[in-house]
């Protein structure tokens, strides 16, 4: 029998540019509930945690039930978002071929995501990605990150030992999740947080592009203080 190894990918900042569209669904909801308009970096500076838990950091002198509000606003205004034409959230260069190759190399795959399921499925769909990944971790199943109940749940259902995950992410809380579960850390360079927020919050290392991928998870995996 193989031995199984599972490589757990955040989506926004990681696999898809989605930062456009979730400013301007936030700038929209806070408008809808007459609290002004966000600065961008502190929408971008939440990207990654649930959607209440994201209102909460973002209005920390609100009440919850404010929080829970601009949350429904946003989930509608993200939707109307949707039905452009112009609303495409790419995938980051390489991410196909980076899949492609893991999956060669033997490894399972995985997401651990503060979207919902149902933004997750659109976005597998628009990308040609369904069944790619054996576990899919949302925010409608699970405390919010840096909890790291989504990944060991995912390690769970992919019957894989928590010391041969590792999650690949671009913001902190994605790090200090990876770190709590006791599993493997992997930065990227090119979504929402800052290199020395990756590293501060565990990142064992950080990678500028997805080339190699399969080699840099073999290499944490193996030698599990990589920096």
């Amino acid at each position: 029998m193989s031995h199984l190894r599972l490589a757990v990918f955040d989506v926004d900042g990681t696999l898809i540019d989605s930062e456009h569209n979730i400013i301007a669904a936030m700038t929209e909801a806070w408008a809808r509930i007459g609290l002004g308009a966000p600065r961008p970096e502190e929408v971008r500076g939440i990207i990654g945690l649930s959607l209440v838990e994201a209102c909460a950091v973002m209005l920390p002198w609100a009440p919850h039930s404010t929080h829970r509000a601009v949350a429904e606003a946003y989930k509608d205004a993200f939707r109307a978002l949707h039905l452009l034409p112009d609303a495409l959230e790419p995938l980051f260069p390489g991410v196909v071929e980076a899949l492609d190759r893991l999956e060669e190399d033997g490894w399972l795959l995985g997401l651990a995501t503060g979207k919902s399921r149902r933004g997750v499925q659109a976005m597998l769909d628009a990308h040609g990605l369904n069944g790619r990944f054996v576990t899919v971790q949302t925010a409608d199943d699970n405390p919010s990150k840096p909890d790291p109940a989504m990944l060991l749940r995912a390690a769970a259902e992919a019957g894989v030992d928590r010391a041969d995950v590792v999650m690949i992410g671009d913001t902190a809380y994605d790090m200090a999740m990876a770190s709590a579960a006791r599993m493997g850390a992997l930065g990227v360079s090119w979504g929402y947080h800052t290199l020395e927020e990756l590293h501060s919050a565990g990142a064992r290392m950080v990678i500028d592009s997805f080339e190699n991928l399969s080699e840099v998870l073999t290499t944490l995996i193996r030698d599990p203080s990589c920096v």
